[in-house]
């Protein structure tokens, strides 16, 4: 039966439809094409017109893939910047607190050569004494105590303050010379320096050394007493620090307050401890006393048996 007019438009509707859907289907193929098998940012040879958007679509996904790479690289680069600061910082914060552990390892090993604890103990066994003598060099009563010691053949333990030995330089090379120790009793005797910031006590007490080594060069300082004996953890530390004994005493007869030679006398006569630490004065006042009160108190305690030495530099 032969073909109609309407027959025949029918098949070339269909052929159209036909023809438009291939179309479609070649257009969505062809920017994998491209991307593929032609040079960057081309379609490839014989391509449909339509891979030519596929193209440039591919291009703007390649350009943003580049830019998310970029973008990578730079948050890479940040992050291994601001992680190596962050080491960096951590590393720096680690050397600081090695330092500081050492620092304070170091001071720990100082203190420990030399005790933390404050001695009131004479060197050697039963019947020893140390008498100790504070608050000098003084020009009028150090020359004084000296020959009464020189006399007794006693050796004592000098607390000296800072200024004074400054002052009188030649009192504690005389102090030396005859074999008495020396003790750093502060730089200016502030007995309100327990209360003070442990700055001010550092330098009080590393003055005081200082101004009594600079009379004697080369003559150890071994002992610290805290004026009026308030010691505090701090100044004990910055003692030992320095290599000094913090050194109290277990006889105070008070001459200092000039109570009267009788008095003086029955404190330091009365019942004595274990190895006692004895305390006079050759500074602050007035101390003839003192003077008095050692002529008759060292030969009654070698009549008895006692040997004169120096405080323990050791825990008691």
């Amino acid at each position: 039966m032969g073909m109609t007019t309407s027959s025949v438009r029918r098949r070339r509707a269909g052929s159209a439809v036909t023809a438009a859907v291939l179309g479609l289907l070649a257009a969505a193929a062809a920017p994998a094409l491209a991307a593929t098998d032609g040079p960057a940012g081309h379609p490839a040879a014989g391509a449909p017109a339509g891979s030519a958007h596929g193209a440039a679509r591919t291009e703007a996904q390649a350009h943003t893939t580049a830019q998310g790479a970029q973008g990578s690289a730079h948050g890479v680069a940040r992050t291994e910047a601001h992680t190596t600061a962050q080491g960096a910082q951590g590393s720096a914060h680690g050397v600081a607190r090695t330092e500081a552990h050492t620092t304070a390892r170091g001071a720990v090993e100082g203190a420990a050569r030399t005790p933390l604890g404050i001695t009131r103990l004479a060197q050697g066994p039963g019947h020893a004494v140390a008498i100790t003598i504070d608050d000098g060099p003084d020009p009028r009563w150090t020359p004084q105590v000296l020959q009464v010691l020189r006399q007794n053949h006693v050796k004592a333990t000098f607390c000296m303050i800072g200024t004074n030995a400054q002052k009188y330089p030649e009192l504690v090379r005389a102090v030396a010379a005859d074999g008495h120790r020396l003790c750093d009793h502060s730089a200016d005797h502030d007995v309100t320096m327990d209360h003070k910031p442990v700055a001010y006590q550092r330098k009080q007490i590393l003055d005081g050394k200082a101004m009594i080594q600079k009379a004697v060069p080369g003559v150890a300082v071994d002992y610290y007493r805290a004026p009026g004996g308030a010691f505090t953890p701090d100044s004990r530390a910055v003692a030992t620090e320095s290599g000094m004994q913090p050194l109290g005493w277990s006889v105070d007869p008070k001459d200092w307050s000039r109570p009267g030679l009788p008095a003086i006398v029955s404190a330091v006569e009365g019942k004595l401890p274990q190895q006692p630490t004895v305390l006079f004065h050759d500074g602050g006042g007035d101390r003839s006393e003192t003077v008095a009160a050692l002529k008759q108190y060292l030969p009654w305690l070698s009549a008895r048996g006692y040997a004169f030495t120096f405080p323990v530099r050791a825990t008691p």
